[in-house]
């Protein structure tokens, strides 16, 4: 379980992030992680910082895709579902995400093929370049 404490962000996830910041977005992070795994390793990343809202999964007892998991975005954010943008990097991430209800982006990585689910990601990109060209395309500014 130590090497949870100690991983390292892909090179484009800080200027990625950065860059969506200074657009104005208001970012959070939801993970299956502890709440202590993920202060451990947003600390040693220098992240931190960037995100308005850290949400772990142990705060409703439960794992995304639970619909519960899904909720504390929107319970953080205190919008409506349809307005938070869900980047993940999993597909059954992006697909549980989308049928909660969350426009969602899928940051494949590994080029992966789409996983054979009941609901598909509204965009798909390979790294946060991506994802930022995809947000900056809507004019976004200041949404979440």
């Amino acid at each position: 379980m130590n090497a949870f404490l100690e991983l390292v962000p892909w090179p484009d996830v800080a200027p990625g992030l950065a860059e969506l910041a200074r657009a104005g977005l208001r970012l959070g992070f939801l993970s299956n992680f502890t709440e202590r795994m993920l202060g451990v390793n947003l600390e040693g990343s220098g992240l931190g910082a960037l995100f308005d809202h850290v949400l772990s999964t142990d705060r409703v007892m439960s794992y995304k895709p639970d619909p519960r998991a899904y909720e504390l975005g929107v319970e953080a954010f205190a919008l409506p579902r349809e307005e938070i943008l869900f980047v993940a990097h999993a597909g059954w991430d992006a697909a549980g995400a989308k049928s909660f209800g969350y426009p969602t982006f899928w940051v494949n990585r590994l080029g992966l093929p789409a996983e054979e689910l009941s609901a598909t990601p509204d965009a798909t990109g390979r790294d946060l370049s991506e994802l930022v060209r995809f947000v900056e395309g809507f004019g976004v500014s200041g949404r979440h």
